[in-house]
C-alpha cells in the first residue's frame, strides 16, 4: 500500500487506504457469514477474523496519529462542497479504538452466548453485529457532517435486526420504537447540517470549529444556536439524554452481547461522539461558549444523571437496571463536553473508554448469569456469588468503577469532571457527581450484596431495597417512567420474560471454585479481559493510549478557541 504524506496547515496528512480498508472488512465479512450459514464454526471464525483484522488496521494508525499525522482516504465529491473522505484523526481514533477493540472481545463472547443459550437466527446475528461495528467505525472516520450522517443512519438500520432479534411481538415493538427515535434524531442532524452549510459554506470537521462559524455566530447568534440545538439534539437521541431516552430501556430485549457492545459501546457512544464532534470540530468550545449553549447542555446532562439513577434504583430486572445506569453514565460524557473547559473536555472524553470497559463488563456478567443459571432478576441472585465467584467479582469491580471508586476507570474521568466544573465556574458539578456516585452505590451495591452475602434461604423474604425504591418479584408490575406492564419497556429479557419463583434453588447454589469452572471460557475470558482493561485504565491512565489521544484532542481544540 502506497502512502503519500502531505503537510497541510501545520498537520501532516497521509494519503492512505487504511481508513477505507477498515470499512471494507465488515462489508466482505457480512457476505462470507451468510455464505457460511450451514457451517457454524466457519461462520464464527469469519466473525472473529473480521474483528481482529479491523482492530489491527485501526491500531496500526495509532502511532502516526499520536505524532500528528492524519490518515485520509479521498473518494472524490458527492456534490460540490461535500467531499466523500474518510479521515482518521485523534477524536475518530478514540472512538474507533474503543469500538473495534471491544468488538474482538464481544465476538468471542457471542459464540459462547449464542450457542450456550441456543439462540435462533445466529447467522443474521453475527452478520449484523459485524455490520454495526463497521458502521460505527464509519462514524468515527467521517471527515464531515454528511459522511457522519450517512454512517450514523447505516448504524441505525444495521442494529434494528439485532434489537428485534427474536422476532417476538415485544422485540418488534422495541425495534420500531428504536427506529422511530433514531431516525427522528437523524432528521434533526440533517437539518443542523443544512444550517451549518448555509451559514458557512462548509461542513468539514475542523479542530476548534469550522472556519468562519465564529464570525457568523457573532453576527447572528440565534441562527448559530438553532444549528447547534439541531445537531446536539439529534445526537442526544442515541446518547440517551432525557427525555429522548425511552428507546434504550426497550432495546434491552436484544440478546446480551447486543446490549453490551451496541448499547454500551457502539450505538450510544455514536451519539456521544456526535456531540463531541459538534462541540469540538463544528463549533469549537469558544463559539459554543459565546452563543451560550454550554449551560443548557450542562443542565440536560445533570438532570439526566440524577433522574436516570433514580429510575435505576427501582429495577429488579438486572438488564433494565443496567439500561438506566447507561443513560445516566452517558450524560457524564455530555456533561464534560458542555463544561467547555480543558479539564471538563478531558473528563468527558476519558469517560468514553472508562464507561465502555466498565459497562461492557457488567453486561457480559449479566449474560453469563443468564446463560449459565437462567438468572435475570436481582431478587433471584441470593448466594449466586458462590456459584459464579469470578463473574460476580468482575461485576462488583465494574460496579465500583461506575460509582467512581479510586483505582478504577470510572474514577479517572470523574476526577477530571470535578475539576473541569471548578475550572468552568460551575460549582454544583462536584456535589452533582458526589450525589450521582452515591446513587450508583445505591443501585449496584444491593446486587453485589445479594450475590455474595445473602443466603438462599432468605431469598424472596425482602426486596432488593426497601420500598418504594426496591424491586421484588411481587412488584414487577410497576415501572417508573410510564405504563404498568413489566415487560413493555424496562423489564426486558432475552427470551423468557417471566420470573422464576424457584430461583435460587431450594438446596442452594452449587459452590464453584476460583479456577474458572463456573462457565465456559468463551463467556468467562471476555468478561475477565474487560475487567482487566478497566483496572489498568484506572491504575495507570497516563500509560494508556487513550489518555495521549485525548490530551491531543483537547489541547488542539482549546488552543484554537483561545
Amino acid at each position: 500500500m502506497t502512502e503519500a504524506i502531505v503537510a497541510s496547515a501545520g498537520t501532516e496528512t497521509v494519503d492512505s487506504l487504511r481508513p477505507l480498508a477498515v470499512l471494507l472488512v465488515p462489508l466482505l465479512t457480512v457476505g462470507l457469514i451468510f455464505l457460511s450459514k450451514n457451517r457454524p464454526n466457519v461462520r464464527e471464525a469469519w466473525s472473529i477474523l473480521a474483528a481482529v483484522t479491523m482492530f489491527g488496521i485501526v491500531a496500526s494508525m495509532v502511532p502516526d496519529v499520536l505524532e500528528g499525522r492524519v490518515h485520509e482516504t479521498d473518494l472524490g465529491f458527492f456534490v460540490e462542497g461535500i467531499e466523500l473522505m474518510l479521515r482518521a484523526d485523534e477524536l475518530g481514533m478514540l472512538f474507533a479504538l474503543v469500538a473495534s477493540g471491544l468488538y474482538v472481545i464481544t465476538a468471542v463472547y457471542s459464540i459462547g452466548y449464542m450457542r450456550g443459550h441456543h439462540e435462533p437466527f445466529q447467522t443474521r446475528f453475527f452478520a449484523m453485529l459485524c455490520a454495526s461495528v463497521g458502521a460505527a467505525l464509519g462514524v468515527a472516520f467521517a471527515s464531515n457532517l454528511f459522511m457522519l450522517l450517512v454512517f450514523y443512519e447505516v448504524l441505525t438500520l444495521a442494529t434494528y435486526p439485532l434489537v428485534a432479534h427474536d422476532e417476538s411481538e415485544e422485540a418488534r415493538v422495541s425495534g420500531y420504537k428504536y427506529l422511530a427515535y433514531a431516525l427522528s434524531g437523524g432528521l434533526a442532524i440533517f437539518g443542523g447540517m443544512l444550517a451549518i452549510y448555509w451559514l458557512t459554506g462548509s461542513i468539514a470537521f475542523t479542530r476548534g470549529g469550522i472556519e468562519g462559524l465564529a464570525d457568523v455566530a457573532a453576527a447572528d447568534p440565534w441562527a448559530a444556536r438553532g444549528a447547534f440545538a439541531l445537531l446536539a439534539g439529534g445526537f442526544a437521541v442515541k446518547a440517551g439524554v432525557m427525555p429522548l431516552h425511552s428507546w434504550l430501556p426497550s432495546a434491552m430485549v436484544a440478546p446480551t452481547p447486543v446490549s453490551g457492545l451496541l448499547h454500551a459501546v457502539a450505538v450510544v457512544k455514536a451519539g456521544a461522539f456526535g456531540i463531541a464532534r459538534t462541540v469540538i470540530d463544528v463549533f469549537g468550545p469558544g463559539t459554543v461558549a459565546d452563543i451560550g449553549m454550554g449551560l443548557p447542555l450542562t443542565i440536560a446532562a445533570g438532570a439526566t444523571i440524577l433522574i436516570a439513577s433514580l429510575f435505576a434504583l427501582r429495577q429488579d430486572n438486572l438488564k433494565a437496571r443496567l439500561a438506566y445506569s447507561t443513560i445516566a453514565q452517558l450524560s457524564y460524557i455530555v456533561l464534560g463536553l458542555s463544561l467547555l473547559s480543558q479539564m471538563g473536555l478531558m473528563g468527558g472524553l476519558l469517560h468514553i473508554p472508562a464507561h465502555a470497559f466498565s459497562k461492557l463488563t457488567l453486561f457480559l456478567c449479566a449474560g453469563a448469569l443468564y446463560v449459565q443459571l437462567d438468572v435475570k432478576y436481582i431478587s433471584e441472585m441470593a448466594g449466586v456469588g458462590k456459584r459464579m465467584p469470578i463473574t460476580m467479582s468482575a461485576f462488583g469491580l465494574a460496579s465500583f468503577s461506575m460509582a467512581g471508586i479510586p483505582l478504577l476507570a470510572g474514577f479517572v474521568s470523574k476526577w477530571h469532571l470535578i475539576w473541569g466544573g471548578a475550572e468552568a465556574g460551575y460549582l454544583l458539578v462536584a456535589p452533582l457527581l458526589v450525589l450521582s456516585g452515591a446513587l450508583n452505590v445505591g443501585y449496584f451495591w444491593p446486587v453485589v450484596y445479594t450475590a455474595f452475602f445473602e443466603s438462599e434461604d432468605a431469598a424472596g423474604e425482602k426486596p432488593v431495597l426497601d420500598n418504594p425504591f426496591g424491586g421484588s418479584p411481587g412488584e414487577r408490575a410497576y415501572r417508573p417512567d410510564g405504563g404498568t406492564s413489566p415487560d413493555d419497556e424496562a423489564q426486558h429479557e432475552d427470551h423468557d420474560h417471566h420470573g422464576h419463583p424457584d430461583l435460587p434453588p431450594a438446596g442452594g447454589w452449587d459452590r464453584s471454585d476460583w479456577r474458572g469452572g463456573e462457565t465456559t471460557p468463551l463467556l468467562l475470558v471476555p468478561l475477565m479481559t474487560t475487567a482487566t482493561l478497566m483496572l489498568l485504565f484506572g491504575m495507570a491512565p497516563d500509560y494508556v493510549v487513550f489518555f495521549d489521544l485525548i490530551e491531543g484532542i483537547v489541547d488542539g481544540a482549546m488552543e484554537v478557541s483561545e
